[in-house]
């Protein structure tokens, strides 16, 4: 039968469904990593999700005999169009069966709901911001995921070839061995930065201590050190804020390595936290009945994977070593709690300075993403 194609209410109910269809495409496989359903619920829900202040949505799914076979949303993110010029409709959350009329209703439906809003490109995955998921697997699917990034079977690129889009922008990962201390060259370029620069780390153990003294820096800093970068959004002070509220609590802090200068203004920022990917997949996407224990178990229990989730150096301390003190504080707490490698997570492929801070440890690229772009004039 033909493939039908229904609009999705911004509502719980149907936002859930939405969000479970993703999970149920991959339940037989183990790289994949399921998202809290409650969280993509949010994302995707106009009143709770500051972004909607400058973007447009629509999600849709599709289906054939009456069941589910594919769904995506289409965003239109208006800030970041009057910052490019560009006129561009972004898809996400993008899964689908490997059908060819299928994908092809899917993503002909987002590109008429573009041209109705005058928008003439479609690029994606890219979510409302950089902090939602974003880049389309194309090698490495055999690694596990990550609860950063998007999981997608490899006939997803085929399809997207096939139907005329053309890669935009490509990311890159890395697989990091922890070594059993700080490498010497590595600590003789912190020391040199400290001293010369007069910097210094700050360690929290109270997290409401943290949000007050830099909660909204952290953020700040943030859309200073990305915002010439692919596709950044920046974050308004209603999105820092709303951030703040939902990320900040969860940081295990002693996992935080913050960089203040004399006046104990931040200069740079590493955020990393115990993989969550096995929690995650052990609770199904769920916080109850027994989500909560994986993930906690996740955080505070046994693991030998750290995810580094974000690294910033605010512009005019950047090329100046100062990552190197980061890692110099992180390596002996990522040893002393057990872990053995660190995933990367997403660097532009031609950012060459962010991919030089490896050259200190052995690693090894293991998964490439990027997004699509086509136009629909």
């Amino acid at each position: 039968m033909a493939v039908e194609i229904r609009k999705i209410a911004a509502e719980k109910k149907q936002l859930r469904h939405y969000t479970k269809f993703g999970i149920s495409l991959y339940k037989d496989n183990d790289c994949y990593v399921p998202p809290l359903i409650m969280d993509d619920v949010a994302t995707l829900d106009p009143k709770k999700n500051p972004a909607f202040e400058n973007c447009e949505a629509q999600s849709w799914m599709a289906y054939r005999d009456g069941k589910p076979v594919g769904r995506i949303t289409g965003i239109i993110n208006r800030l970041v169009n009057s910052r490019t010029g560009l006129k561009d409709v972004r898809f996400g959350f993008v899964d689908f069966i490997d059908d060819d009329e299928v994908a092809e209703a899917l993503f002909d439906t987002v590109a008429q709901w573009g041209r109705e809003h005058g928008m003439d490109s479609m690029v994606g995955p890219l979510g409302f911001t950089d902090l939602d998921h974003e880049g389309m697997l194309t090698f490495g699917f055999d690694e596990p995921g990550t609860m950063a990034t998007i999981y997608n079977y490899p006939y997803y690129p085929e399809h997207m070839k096939r139907m005329g889009f053309e890669p935009d922008a490509e990311w890159v990962e890395f697989r990091i061995s922890i070594p059993d201390s700080v490498p010497d060259r590595l600590k003789r370029v912190s020391d040199i930065v400290t001293a010369k620069l007069n910097l210094h780390t700050k360690k929290y153990k109270s997290s409401k201590k943290l949000k007050a003294d830099y909660g909204v820096a952290l953020f700040d800093l943030f859309n200073r050190t990305y915002d010439k970068l692919y596709g950044y959004s920046p974050l308004t002070p209603r999105q820092i804020q709303y951030y703040i509220d939902q990320y900040l609590p969860m940081l295990r802090l002693k996992n935080l390595s913050i960089i203040v200068d004399a006046d104990d203004k931040l200069v740079g920022v590493g955020i990393t936290m115990p993989s969550m990917s096995r929690a995650l997949q052990k609770s199904g996407g769920h916080l109850f009945p027994m989500g909560w224990w994986h993930l906690l178990k996740g955080l505070y229990g046994k693991n030998d994977t750290v995810d580094l989730l974000m690294v910033a150096v605010a512009p005019e301390y950047q090329n100046k070593g100062v990552n190197s003190m980061l890692f110099t504080d992180l390596v002996p707490i990522f040893v002393g709690s057990g872990y053995k490698w660190a995933e990367s997570n997403l660097e532009l492929a031609d950012n060459q300075s962010v991919q030089q801070q490896w050259k200190f440890f052995e690693h090894r690229l293991h998964k490439r993403r990027c997004t699509f772009r086509k136009k629909i004039e």
